[in-house]
This record gives C-alpha cells, structure tokens and sequence, in this order.
C-alpha cells in the first residue's frame, strides 16, 4: 500500500516539476519591449506558485503550503503596484 503512495508522490512532483519548466519557459519568452510586460510575467508565475504548493502538499507540509497559498498573491500585487506607480516611466 505505502509503494502506491509512493508512486503517485513521485507522478505529482514530477508533473510540478514540468510545470516549473513551463513557467521559466514562458517568462522566457517574452521579449521587453512589449509594454506592461511584468503583469504577463506574473500571470506566468502563478503557474510555478501552484506548482510549489502542489509539492509542498505532496511533501506533507500542509501549513506552510497554506501559509504560501495565502502571502503569494499579495507579494504578486505589492510587485505589480510598485511597477505602476513606480519612479521608472517610460
């Protein structure tokens, strides 16, 4: 029963690993001339977020997944707010 257990541990963090892989593969691809291209950077990593607090549940860290789940979408709009109200115009 526990190789079960294993096993489906071991698919789960692989399929967060692709997804890590995905985000840095898109954050990657755009190019900085476009404009307002951070909030599309951000949009990117809550695919690597997701995938975070997809492994750290598998690991059986459930508060701290909980804690992450709850602080990562204000660290992402304190960064967007200080893009757009930021001292850099352009």
């Amino acid at each position: 029963m526990d190789d079960i257990f294993t096993i489906i541990q071991a698919v789960l963090l692989l399929a967060s690993a692709v997804f890590v892989l995905l985000a840095a593969l898109g954050i990657l691809r755009f190019k900085d001339d476009i404009p307002r291209v951070l909030y599309a950077r951000i949009h990117i990593l809550g695919v690597a977020d997701m995938a975070c607090i997809l492994a750290l549940l598998i690991m059986g860290a459930p508060l701290l997944a909980g804690a992450y789940f709850i602080l990562a979408p204000f660290a992402c709009h304190a960064i967007a707010n200080g893009f757009f109200y930021g001292e850099d115009k352009q």
